[in-house]
């Protein structure tokens, strides 16, 4: 990650705070970590801009994971691009990155090939902030953005009145490892 940091990006995406989740997520697709493809879910031309803007040179060689579209691709996206801070076109990108990362079976930190849940929160809290601040219990990710996408459309699943009352409680609020 270090190499691809070094790389003189443009000054904008230099001051990007997301540059170091951006390089997570590409030596993550490049130890064949997570579920999303080479290009991490984008077009091939939001992928050349990424590169280009963001680690400069040679482009590394990625692995292509077994990640396939899910139905609800494109509202996780469009919910995410909703709650995007507005201050960096990454979000744009990781917003398309985050909805094709949700259809892996793992945690969401996992199926992006990120180290850990941290930099997941971090990727989160800096790309969609008024979301990240919604998840008060600090819900699983993945968890929680379906939830709140589900509650949104009017879908309600839990059987529960509320998440401390649920028998599941452990399974969307114990620790990822």
């Amino acid at each position: 990650m270090a190499e691809l940091l070094a790389r003189p990006a443009a000054a904008p995406a230099a001051a990007d705070p997301l540059r170091v989740v951006l390089a997570s997520l590409l030596v993550g697709r490049a130890l064949n970590q997570g579920v999303l493809s080479a290009k991490l879910g984008l077009s091939q031309a939001d992928f050349a801009a990424l590169w280009d803007a963001y680690f400069p040179g040679e482009p590394m060689p990625l692995l292509d994971g077994p990640c396939k579209d899910s139905l609800e691709l494109d509202d996780i996206h469009q919910l995410l691009l909703g709650h995007r801070a507005g201050s960096q076109v990454s979000e744009l990108w990781l917003a398309r990155i985050v909805a094709c990362a949700c259809c892996g079976r793992d945690h969401l930190w996992q199926d992006l090939g990120l180290a850990n849940r941290a930099e997941l929160s971090s990727l989160m809290t800096l790309a969609f902030p008024t979301l990240a601040a919604l998840n008060v219990g600090d819900m699983k990710w993945k968890k929680f953005i379906y939830r709140h996408y589900c509650s949104t459309e009017g879908i309600y699943l839990c059987p529960a009145p509320s998440c401390g009352e649920c028998a599941d409680h452990a399974k969307c609020f114990s620790p990822e490892t």
